[in-house]
């Protein structure tokens, strides 16, 4: 997809998933999708008194996460590009009683000064930003230096299941999404920017090359899922 035109295909998806969006999540992934996203909160060691950002919050459950580990006297921003996924984590988060400030970016553009944040996590989000360089470099200025980025998202799996994999991918997907949302193209997307994005090792050198040190992967569920975590030099 040419760069000029992924923002607008994000914003579309996103604009049409926003409402199913969660269970939708729960049927592609069989309800493992919480179970990485307690693996990456594990990752992140969010503790009491630190300021973290969850960039791309979508319906917001690492920040809920995080705004519990926090506390007492922490703070968890929570941001995303698209206006919808951002009200609907925002107000998921309000029901859960916490009201957490929330700003509408891109995360190629984050509105921070450098050196804000303890730790930013982001979840399944990388994959649908333009230019991944320029996001990663961003979210390391504005980490404190010891600051910990921690992405979780869809990666390279195992080579043996790669044809079942592709298969659940460019025909179940869709067919979940035309009858669960009314929009297969939306999954179809989801299918293709999954497998454009970054394998693991390449997104570890893309993370080290945004400044970041320290550099760990972990693979789950054969390599479906990847976490990747770095410190700020």
């Amino acid at each position: 997809m040419p760069a000029e035109n992924k923002s607008a295909t994000v914003r579309r998806v996103f604009d049409s998933v926003a409402e199913r969006y969660d269970v939708m999540n729960d049927l592609m992934s069989l309800g493992l999708h919480r179970v990485w996203k307690q693996f990456a909160l594990a990752i992140a060691r969010p503790r009491p008194g630190e300021r973290m950002l969850d960039v791309a919050t979508g319906s917001g459950d690492l920040a809920l996460a995080l705004s519990r580990r926090t506390e007492p006297g922490g703070e968890v921003w929570i941001s995303d590009i698209n206006r919808r996924m951002l009200e609907r984590g925002r107000d998921r988060l309000l029901d859960a009683g916490h009201a957490l400030p929330a700003v509408q970016c891109d995360a190629e553009h984050l509105p921070f000064q450098s050196g804000t944040f303890d730790c930013i996590t982001v979840g399944f989000g990388l994959r649908n930003m333009t230019h991944k360089d320029t996001a990663l470099a961003e979210m390391t200025r504005v980490l404190k230096p010891g600051g910990r980025l921690v992405v979780l998202e869809f990666s390279k799996v195992w080579k043996p299941l790669e044809r079942a994999y592709g298969w659940y991918s460019f025909k179940v997907l869709p067919w979940l999404g035309d009858k669960v949302v009314g929009d297969a193209d939306a999954y179809r997307y989801l299918a293709e920017s999954i497998r454009q994005h970054p394998d693991q090792a390449t997104l570890a050198g893309m993370m080290r090359a945004a400044g970041l040190s320290q550099v760990e992967v972990f693979n789950l569920a054969a390599g479906v899922v990847a976490i990747h975590r770095g410190t700020r030099i």
